[in-house]
């Protein structure tokens, strides 16, 4: 049997115009209409009146249900997943237990499971609450499900089909045979360890049942995306534009990127774009009041607002205390310098140089002086030891995505870290732009290893610095901020850099200011210290090692 395509390639249009996100499937539409009888017919438990589902649900939703149930094609099920990115307040959560429980009535397999997971206990019982009262609501249901409310499942009395709410956890899903599984708030599982497997487990399971389907309904994060919940979401926007092929339905309620990078989103008139369940269980006059306080606590929290309500995805995440570079960090961004570009464009390279233990980064930064137009230009790289993946596990997802990413190297060598560095550092000085004096800049703390391996590779002398830490890298620190604001300073756009700028806060003692690990916490942010330690010697107009063949361009 062909594999049904899922691309939505007008979805932008169909987001202006209010239109359905499912593109046009060949349905079963007896299947289809049977599916949404009995959707409609459930009533909404914890709403006075408790009205049906076919006066609060909007199309949206209805959309969807036609789409996995008319898609049971001959014992298969066409489409096999559904991934719904879509704002708070949008009865998410009530419409998956309605479809859940419209699953359940339609299911005709014998003993079935069909499972709730969620990133803890208490999300996964929200879901489950919600399919529960819709039962009590109605008395032929009543009859016919039996509820065991102590151990979280509810059995259909007529095929002793089982649904139950079950912990996200490798040893918990392994065994599982379910027909049906809804995964909720998939964005709040990107920092646990080990959740692609958990995933990985689940799609095996669902495997040896044809009509078996997977659906991930999620709000976007309030930090950057990471780890399962940033690969599941470029997987549903790759199959969306045409990019990819795959069985994953997506239904993505997210504004265009360019509208999201020019804050078209601030504006209440374009918020029902993404507002599917609009009328309903949200309105825009209460979403505005809410907006308006958030805006008034402050842009970190005015983010955050908007990527929970409007599904606007965080970049640069922003705190009160936060480097001031970061307002301008995004806008700073050329993906196409690499440390190759850097090394062919510039009349100077100089390279900064930061790193702890082995629980720690080691960043290394490069900023190149155009030959032309004397704007700065910033490379960065970062290694790390397995030993960060077991100690930091809250942040080990996260870097797995920036090696994915390639920005970052996970050493699989005690010394790999410093000799790749040296390595880099070694193209830019047989390049001829290395400058013969201050030319790498680093801690002077426990660089020790790194001194040696650059002396190897016949970096030395005076051509390696020691650079002060602390309050003494406030010219760097106020430099870059005020070369970014300008547009004199450009950067690589390198995911882990953004992470990095999000994390680092600001410390003022006296008239200098301070960014230091300790004050950033569990976050990272070597790299960007090796970009202020970079920093520091550019400032001081270094000379190539070769005189620069310079273009020359005319104007008039």
């Amino acid at each position: 049997m062909t594999a049904w395509a899922f691309a939505c390639p007008d979805w932008e249009q169909r987001l202006f115009t209010g239109k359905s996100l499912v593109p046009d499937l060949p349905l079963d539409e007896n299947e289809a209409r049977r599916a949404v009888s009995i959707f409609d017919k459930l009533r909404l438990p914890d709403v006075p009146g408790q009205p049906l589902m076919r006066d609060a649900a909007g199309e949206w939703q209805r959309d969807i249900v036609r789409a996995i149930f008319g898609s049971l094609i001959d014992g298969a099920r066409m489409v096999q997943e559904v991934f719904c990115m879509v704002p708070k307040k949008n009865s998410k959560t009530t419409g998956g237990a309605a479809i859940t429980l419209t699953a359940f009535l339609m299911n005709a397999r014998p003993r079935a499971e069909l499972i709730y997971v969620g990133p803890t206990q208490e999300v996964a019982d929200l879901a489950f609450q919600q399919t529960v009262g819709m039962i009590e609501a109605d008395e032929y249901l009543a009859a016919r499900f039996h509820i065991a409310h102590h151990t979280k499942t509810i059995l259909d009395r007529r095929n002793k089909a089982r649904l139950k709410v079950k912990t996200f956890d490798m040893k918990v899903m392994t065994g599982s045979k379910p027909v049906f599984v809804l995964l909720d708030e998939l964005h709040l599982m990107a920092t646990i360890s080990g959740a692609a497997r958990v995933i990985g487990q689940i799609r095996g399971g669902l495997l040896p049942n044809p009509e078996a389907v997977l659906i991930m309904i999620t709000t976007q994060s309030d930090e950057p995306p990471a780890g399962v919940f940033k690969a599941e979401l470029q997987y549903a926007r790759g199959i969306r534009d045409g990019r990819i092929k795959g069985s994953a339905l997506p239904i993505l309620y997210e504004f265009p990127e360019a509208m999201q990078r020019q804050a078209d989103w601030r504006e209440p008139k374009n918020w029902p774009m993404v507002l599917p369940n609009l009328g309903r269980s949200i309105t825009i006059e209460r979403l505005v009041t809410d907006y308006s306080a958030a805006r008034e606590k402050g842009e970190e929290e005015e983010r955050r607002w908007a990527s929970q309500h409007l599904n606007v995805e965080i970049g640069v995440a922003l705190h009160s205390d936060r480097w001031l570079g970061a307002d301008y960090w995004e806008s700073a961004a050329d993906p196409t310098i690499t440390i190759e570009s850097l090394i062919e464009t510039s009349d100077c390279v100089v390279f900064g140089i930061d790193g702890g233990g082995l629980d720690d980064l080691y960043g290394l930064a490069a900023i190149g002086r155009d030959k032309i137009t004397r704007d700065w230009r910033l490379w960065t790289h970062a290694w790390a030891h397995t030993d960060v993946l077991k100690i930091r596990k809250e942040i080990a997802e996260r870097l797995r995505d920036f090696e994915r990413d390639g920005d970052l190297t996970i050493c699989e060598h005690p010394t790999q870290d410093v000799r790749e560095i040296a390595d880099i550092i070694q193209l830019a000085r047989d390049a001829g732009v290395l400058p013969e004096k201050a030319g790498v800049g680093l801690d002077p703390v426990g660089v020790s290893a790194m001194v040696d391996e650059l002396a190897a590779h016949g970096i030395t002398g005076e051509q390696v610095v020691a650079i002060a830490q602390g309050y003494r890298l406030s010219g760097a620190v106020w430099g870059m901020e005020r070369k970014l604001k300008d547009g004199t300073l450009w950067h690589d756009g390198s995911p882990l850099m953004a992470w990095c700028v999000g994390n680092a806060k600001v410390e003022q003692r006296g008239n200098a200011v301070v960014i230091t690990k300790q004050a950033s916490g569990k976050a990272k942010i070597d790299p960007l210290v090796a970009a202020f330690d970079a920093a520091m010697l550019m400032s001081r107009n270094p000379e190539p090692q070769r005189q620069p063949t310079y273009q020359m361009v005319f104007v008039g």
